[in-house]
């Protein structure tokens, strides 16, 4: 049985590589989250991640005021990985696609893609923001991987490029069958999309150019209509209980 996760030292992403001896200059807004939010000092600990070379427990090194390296001393937990699962969503505004894409990172996909429609909110999107959020999610988590956060694209040019070995689960309120379990447990093992709309719904020639596709899928997402951040949370929650890491 694993042993219980440390949720009270505080954990950072670098970066850097990691490994064993390894020193890790801290930039400055993480140094000084550290010595004076925190007030840790010489030889304290914290856990710190890249998303590559799993987790490490290490050692501050104060070299001034706001000013830090960590001295990695030992890996707790080797590099895992997750479900094969990317993330497709049309843009909400600030607040909302905060929230959207921290749960997003919680339910372990690998990759963000925000894609563009007739009817989407906000088409300026702050990706700096975006991976913000993600490294943010994954720091208070636990989570070793960090997804990756794509460019945004117009839904035509994301359909036009799609990887047909990669099933796209469309929630769309319009499925002809409304147990999105009994739908999700006929799709056989393989990559994976979610994709959900803005708040205004798709076009109808997007709808018609996603049902085209052979590599497409439809869930229903119940008899309530849901804003697109709680749509994004019960998606990925289906797609992880009857296809990916949950089981």
């Amino acid at each position: 049985m694993p042993e219980p996760y440390d949720f009270r030292s505080p954990r950072l992403y670098v970066e850097a590589d990691l490994g064993n001896g390894a020193i890790v200059p801290l930039a400055r807004e993480q140094a000084n989250y550290l010595l004076n939010v925190l007030r840790l000092g010489n030889g304290d600990g914290v856990l710190v991640f890249n998303g590559r070379d799993g987790e490490w427990y290490a050692g501050i090194e104060v070299a001034g005021k706001r000013s830090a390296n960590l001295v990695l001393e030992k890996q707790m937990r080797p590099q895992t990985g997750g479900p094969d699962l990317h993330y497709l969503f049309a843009p909400l505004k600030r607040a909302r696609l905060d929230y959207m894409v921290q749960k997003a990172t919680e339910m372990g996909v690998a990759r963000l893609q925000p894609v563009l429609t007739r009817y989407t909110v906000a088409e300026r999107v702050n990706g700096e923001r975006m991976r913000a959020n993600v490294i943010e999610a994954a720091e208070q988590c636990g989570i070793l991987r960090v997804p990756e956060v794509a460019a945004p694209e117009r839904l035509e040019k994301v359909l036009a490029s799609w990887d047909a070995g990669r099933r796209l689960i469309f929630c769309d309120e319009g499925a002809p069958i409304a147990d999105p379990i009994a739908v999700l447990r006929g799709i056989g093992p393989g990559p994976l999309a979610v994709l959900i709309g803005p708040e205004g719904g798709f076009a109808p020639e997007e709808r018609e150019a996603l049902v085209a596709q052979p590599y497409v899928v439809r869930i229903a997402m119940g008899p309530r209509i849901m804003r697109a951040d709680t749509a994004a949370v019960a998606a990925l929650t289906l797609v992880n209980a009857v296809l990916g890491d949950w089981r």
